[in-house]
């Protein structure tokens, strides 16, 4: 009886892990079926959507323009819309010219910037930010309100597009989140944010000099980079300021821009201050130095390169002599009997010479 009862157990088992694993295959075969149409149907979307964009960008006149009944009729589909709307985003940034226009017209006359707008309202930041972005190259100058009610936002992928929206619309004015930006700006945010900028306005100095003051290093930085393009000379003081700001990188990227905005008194005054910096912010200087080709520095070059313990410093004081055409002094101190291995090898690294 115990025998019976045990087989009939595991014969309900093993009907019921059977059943499972049929649902599992079958549920399988159902998301791969669903899939597979899907993808079928977003394939023939896009021939449709190619199609509709060469004919645009082709012909000049919209009489020439073929009238597809597939198109017409999927225009009303909002996934077919959104898909319409990420082809021109990307068609729009590999056209200059008419070309551009009519990808813009595109947009305008099948009112997807309804489509666009939506994603703002979403709780994703990615899909917040692709609607800022498809805005953005749209040039849907009507939504800028909406977007830089985004600039606050906690999510970086969503704020720097809001910030990149601003001064792509607005140019040097859209630069006014600067004044409050708590966030970092990251490298590639900063290299957009000055290609968008292309002129500077004469009434823009109180703006700037807030700017230099901010709390923010990352805003400091951008507006370094912003005087190097302008070459906005009038700032040369407040960058000698910023030799003593308590971050680094804001030193280092202080002593790149005194190179830019160089005046006959540079290379004295960071020869000067050189013995106080960091040994990152002396690096900098080195190679400031070493471009200008200034002889004032010889002395600190000559000391650093004998006296001073880091070896990345010698190896700069050295290329520095060399660049100023000390090749004598150098060729003379590396047979100096004197001289530690340590400091021939240097030196004949910076002569070009083969150590074999």
């Amino acid at each position: 009886m115990l025998l019976t009862t045990s087989v009939h157990f595991l014969f309900i088992v093993f009907i019921g892990m059977l059943s499972l694993v049929l649902l599992l295959i079958l549920g399988v075969l159902l998301y791969s079926f669903f899939q597979y149409k899907e993808s079928v149907r977003t394939s023939g979307w896009l021939k449709i959507i190619n199609q509709k964009i060469s004919e645009v960008i082709v012909y000049e006149e919209k009489e020439e323009i073929s009238s597809d009944g597939n198109f017409i009729s999927s225009s009303g589909n909002s996934s077919f819309r959104n898909l319409f709307l990420q082809k021109l985003v990307d068609s729009e940034k590999k056209f200059s010219g008419t070309a551009k226009i009519k990808i813009k017209n595109l947009f305008k006359e099948y009112n997807l910037q309804r489509e666009a707008s939506k994603k703002l309202d979403q709780k994703k930041t990615y899909l917040i930010a692709g609607g800022i972005q498809e805005l953005t190259v749209m040039e849907a100058e009507e939504s800028l309100s909406r977007i830089s009610s985004f600039l606050s936002h906690p999510s970086p992928q969503v704020y720097q597009e809001a910030q990149y929206a601003m001064v792509s619309f607005k140019g040097f004015e859209g630069l006014d989140f600067l004044n409050t930006a708590a966030g970092k700006i990251s490298e590639w945010q900063q290299l957009r944010l000055l290609l968008s900028v292309t002129s500077i306005p004469e009434d823009s100095g109180e703006a700037i000099e807030t700017w230099l003051e901010s709390p923010n290093s990352s805003v400091i930085i951008f507006t370094l980079k912003l005087l190097r393009k302008f070459q906005l000379l009038t700032f040369y003081s407040k960058v000698v300021d910023l030799l003593e700001h308590s971050s680094v990188e804001v030193r280092v990227k202080a002593v790149q821009t005194l190179l830019s905005l160089e005046n006959s008194s540079t290379i004295h005054f960071l020869t000067e201050i050189y013995p106080e910096q960091p040994q990152e912010v002396q690096l900098e200087i080195l190679r400031v130095m070493k471009i200008s080709r200034d002889h004032c520095c010889t002395d600190l070059l000559k000391k650093e390169l004998s006296e001073n313990i880091n070896t990345g410093i010698k190896v700069y004081a050295a290329e520095t002599l060399y660049a100023l055409g000390y090749q004598e002094y150098l060729g003379e101190l590396s047979r100096d009997e004197k001289s530690s291995e340590e400091l021939v090898q240097i030196i004949k690294y910076a002569l070009q010479e083969k150590i074999c």
